[in-house]
């Protein structure tokens, strides 16, 4: 193993830690103006594609991915959730890579829009890779204007009348994402360090602290040409309950086919599976979650949709079996 590449990984995981609570100490021992909520929860894919919540993932496929989401959360229910994600990561120089995303989400009357760019270094030993990436966003928090003609509305609210000029941040995120001995997947996530809001405001409330752990291991089973992947992914996000994804992964004929379940114990308690499929460069991904909960009744359950086009990758994948040979 190289003693120079594994002095680099340690010296920057720790200037990772030391930052983020510098940072942390810095933030949360004031009082500020807080989002509304992390928007990290929404997509249910970040098992398959984490560069969708994890700065770390930045640039780590070698190649450029351009990614786009949606998700409609609570299907055939009135005002239901839809979000969508678009994302481009990809390298731009030695060991770092660059990153953007874009991201619009819909909840009732509540509207969100949410810019990042984002900046990863990869250190890379014998047995071990490592992403450290770094994230500037800006986001808006807005409520619709419709609102105020809805009869179930006061729309005379003091506060409702204040929201409808909406309320904007910019804050920056950490994240760092690694592969151990090509089995070993681990990663962090602390976002939210800065939580600015932008323009005059006199609002004071005490910030969140939040954090995602992700753990997983690859098993390759060559004899059948497959591999699975089982994680957990855990999340303590600002205005979102805590909860644990637990998560099993299985990819089919060099993931040509991919296939994977998933359950999240707390919050809404749903069951999730997941289908996928590849053909060169070109990605499907296709998931559906129903929750225990007794709203469950009340709607069709949470759709999501990704396509991700990974552009560059050397490993293509062949549907005539002539080219193939």
């Amino acid at each position: 193993m190289n003693t120079i590449n594994i002095k680099q990984t340690t010296f920057l995981t720790a200037a990772l830690i030391i930052l983020s609570i510098s940072l942390s100490n810095v933030v949360f021992g004031q009082d500020g103006s807080p989002r509304y909520f992390d928007e990290r929860y929404i997509s249910t894919q970040g098992y398959v594609n984490p560069v969708l919540f994890n700065p770390g993932a930045i640039g780590q496929g070698d190649y450029h991915q351009l990614i786009v989401n949606y998700r409609n959360k609570w299907a055939s229910f009135p005002d239901s959730p839809k979000s969508f994600i678009a994302s481009y990561d990809g390298p731009i120089g030695n060991n770092l890579a660059l990153g953007a995303m874009f991201l619009s989400d819909n909840n009732a009357a509540l509207q969100t829009l949410k810019g990042q760019i984002g900046l990863n270094y990869t250190v890379n030993s014998t047995a071990n890779k490592l992403g450290i990436g770094l994230t500037a966003e800006v986001i808006g928090h807005d409520i619709d204007a419709g609102i105020i003609n809805d009869d179930t509305v006061n729309g005379s609210d003091i506060l409702i009348l204040d929201r409808l000029n909406g309320r904007n941040f910019f804050d920056i995120s950490l994240g760092a994402q690694g592969i151990y001995d090509d089995k070993f997947i681990y990663g962090i996530v602390l976002p939210g360090l800065l939580d600015m809001m932008l323009g005059d405001t006199d609002d004071e409330v005490e910030n969140e602290f939040g954090y995602i752990l992700h753990l997983g291991y690859r098993i390759d089973v060559a004899s059948y040409d497959m591999v699975i992947e089982p994680s957990i992914i855990a999340k303590s996000l600002r205005y979102v309950p805590f909860h644990v994804d637990i998560n099993v992964l299985g990819k089919f004929l060099n993931e040509q086919l991919t296939g994977g379940i998933s359950y999240t114990v707390n919050a809404d308690e749903k069951l999730g599976f997941l289908i996928g499929a590849r053909v060169n460069a070109f990605n499907f991904f296709y998931s559906y979650n129903i929750s225990r909960h007794e709203f469950q009744q009340y709607n069709n359950g949470s759709h999501e949709l990704s396509v991700r086009f990974d552009l560059g990758r050397k490993d293509k994948v062949m549907t005539d079996p002539l080219m193939s040979n």
